[in-house]
């Protein structure tokens, strides 16, 4: 059976970081200010800007996009594809990009989780 997963689908979810998407200053200065190699920090940013992205997604959207870094997670993907397609406001470069798809699956289940209680 063929899987339905596409890495382009962890890369959308990701455009909030993207320099190419709507200027925001705050926004900006608040990724910013944030070391993505530092979990604690990346579970801020991600509280502060990722989970009212993720949560307009419907209710499938955001399982399917659970079920798809919980895929390439699995598969030990190295997730090149999605960082080197995108130029983000982070000052640093993402030192593990696995950790980083840890963090962010983490957030994202407790983000779907505290959104059915």
């Amino acid at each position: 059976m063929k899987n339905n997963f596409n890495i382009a689908d962890i890369r959308s979810l990701l455009f909030v970081f993207d320099i190419e998407n709507t200027y925001d200053a705050e926004r900006e200065t608040i990724i910013a200010s944030k070391n993505v190699n530092n979990e604690r920090e990346l579970t801020e940013m991600f509280d502060i800007l990722m989970e009212p992205e993720f949560l307009a997604y419907t209710s499938k959207e955001r399982d399917s996009l659970i079920c798809t870094i919980e895929y390439f997670l699995r598969e030990s993907d190295t997730f090149d594809r999605v960082f080197e397609k995108m130029t983000t406001y982070f000052d640093d470069e993402v030192v593990n990009r696995k950790a980083f798809m840890e963090v962010l699956l983490r957030c994202l289940r407790r983000y779907q989780e505290n959104n059915h209680n």
